[in-house]
């Protein structure tokens, strides 16, 4: 126990200095004034979780109403209402509005795609929008994406699609006049309920992933390239949730499903986390790759020649965290934001020495530390160091899946009737993490499905589960801290065979504050000695950095678990 203490102790002054060290290196990495002065974007946006975007993402950041909408219908647990979240699912309702109006002329000119053109809404307040395509002379129809705004809450005034709840308010009238910016008018009509429709859905995020992720200029990316191998499908994710949705099997080459096993209780989880944690996990990663991609390598602040792979990784950010994580992430997401605080509370991972059972994440606290350091380096032209970054990103964002997977491990392992809502929890939290799995072992991968696979009806054995994902850790790029282990609040230790890998079931009483002792202190010193050393003249160097001064990657710490709140 002493060993494990000391080995505690070791791993929390590893991730205080980590943390401290990384703000450090943000406040010493400020914007020229000429990049601030010289690009499109504006000095500040309505941050996302804390996190400042470059770039405006508040269409992006909606994708979590979507989210919501599904979630909502699917609790009615009705065939129609089961119906109605798969048209949002499929359709989408908050992201991307367009109106698709029919003219009463063919066009007499082409239109250029982002062209801006304004009309009216029925109340005669101006709409303003771009044209989404480019439109040839002769067209008789044109699709108009709506304009949207900078503030969260007013983001865009038309919000139809599927959605349940139609809002118009923002929407062309069902006729009117357009006015074409550099001259031109045109008179169109057309149904407001059917035809404002989404060009961003959920569903869109999966089956546009062979395009996106395997067939691009750089592409397979890595990681999207282990999941098709391991289901052998490009669209895994999409096959997924509809096979959920319809009650039918999947078809994959590994990890089968059959929905038809479940009802409305089991399925709705595995359509709600799937969206969340397979369609949407996966593009935040597309996003960051995308903006590496066309990152510009030493690029000149002054050309402004890398706007659009800050808005890229901006989007990443927006896709993980959700609109309804508000400003400071103190709100009631819905995406991967979420899932890490509440993994947290169950593993004893929350606040920045991750020994904590409340609060955000330490995940989400080194996340973002991540973005934002990633953030900076491609405002700056580091496109090679911001890998880094991403790749970090990549391994804590599994985190929260295989807390996700042990937590329904252990619940349909040793509580009586967990029923069918644990089990598929947990298939669907072992479905988003296995392909990774399997990259690394096999057997391992074997071992957890054939554990936690629809239609295990509470045979999983926690205890190889457990066994199998250690197994892999290192291979992962995550260590035992990272996960933690789950936590009972009532005896304040850990439940009996679950604590974190390589350590007892004890709750280590003492090592808080031992912990906070020792590292408040080293950190006192070790920021007194940076500020004497930019009193004495290092406060005047140039800000940009190379890949040697990125801030080392020190691994995180333990957790804990709470087993009664369920997600």
């Amino acid at each position: 126990d002493s060993l494990a203490i000391i080995c505690l102790i070791v791993v929390n002054i590893k991730m205080k200095l980590n943390s401290a060290i990384s703000a450090l290196w943000l406040s010493s990495v400020a914007y020229p004034a000429s990049a601030l002065r010289n690009t499109r974007r504006r000095l500040s946006y309505e941050q996302i979780a804390g996190y400042e975007p470059k770039s405006q993402v508040t269409d992006h950041n909606a994708i979590d109403l979507d989210q919501e909408a599904i979630e909502l219908l699917l609790a009615q647990a009705t065939d129609q209402a089961y119906e109605d979240a798969k048209k949002v699912y499929t359709e989408g309702a908050f992201s991307k509005s367009v109106a698709k109006l029919t003219l009463s002329t063919p066009l007499s000119a082409p239109i250029s795609s982002g062209t801006q053109i304004t009309g009216t809404n029925a109340d005669g307040a101006e709409v303003v929008g771009k044209a989404y395509a480019d439109y040839a002379t002769g067209a008789d129809s044109i699709e108009i994406q709506y304009k949207t705004l900078d503030i969260q809450s007013k983001y865009v005034g038309c919000q139809v699609g599927a959605n349940p709840n139609p809002n118009t308010d923002g929407c062309f009238a069902p006729t009117g006049t357009l006015n074409i910016s550099g001259g031109g008018s045109l008179s169109y009509s057309y149904n407001p309920l059917t035809g404002n429709v989404n060009e961003r859905t959920i569903q869109g995020f999966s089956t546009g992933a062979e395009e996106k992720m395997y067939r691009c200029a750089n592409c397979p990316y890595k990681t999207y390239e282990k999941f098709y191998d391991y289901y052998g499908a490009f669209d895994y994710a999409d096959q997924w949730v509809l096979a959920a949705f319809d009650g039918s099997k999947t078809s994959f080459s590994n990890g089968n499903a059959d929905f038809g096993l479940y009802d409305f209780e089991g399925r709705t989880e595995a359509i709600k986390k799937g969206t969340a944690y397979m369609n949407i996990w996966m593009y935040v990663i597309r996003e960051m790759e995308d903006a590496l991609d066309d990152c510009k390598e030493g690029c000149d602040f002054e050309l402004n020649c890398n706007d659009d792979p800050v808005h890229a990784w901006d989007e990443a950010v927006a896709f993980y965290t959700g609109s309804l994580e508000g400003r400071d992430g103190s709100g009631s997401g819905k995406l991967l934001h979420a899932l890490a605080d509440k993994r947290c509370a169950n593993f004893k991972t929350c606040g920045d020495l991750a020994n904590e059972i409340s609060g955000t994440s330490h995940v989400n606290l080194e996340i973002f530390r991540e973005f934002s350091i990633g953030l900076n380096k491609l405002v700056q032209g580091q496109c090679a160091s911001a890998r880094a970054q991403k790749e970090r990103i990549e391994q804590l964002m599994t985190v929260p899946l295989v807390q996700g997977t042990l937590r329904y491990a252990y619940i349909t392992d040793f509580e009586v009737g967990a029923g069918e809502k644990a089990e598929a929890e947990g298939a669907v939290f072992a479905a988003a993490v296995l392909p990774l799995v399997h990259a690394c072992d096999e057997e391992a991968a074997s071992t957890i499905y054939k554990n936690m696979k629809v239609g295990q009806n509470g045979s999983a054995n926690f205890q190889q589960v457990k066994d199998a994902f250690e197994s892999v850790y290192e291979c992962m790029g995550i260590r035992g801290e990272y996960v933690g282990g789950l936590w009972d609040v009532g005896t304040n230790s850990y439940m009996k065979g679950a604590a974190p890998a390589g350590t007892s079931s004890s709750d280590e009483k003492n090592v808080g504050l031992i912990v906070g002792l020792t590292v408040g202190g080293f950190v006192f010193l070790l920021l007194a000695y940076v500020l004497s050393v930019r009193r004495g003249g290092a406060g005047n160097k140039e800000p940009h950095q190379d890949a040697k001064e990125q801030p080392p990657v020190v691994e995180e710490q333990h957790a804990s678990v709470h087993t009664s709140e369920v997600m």
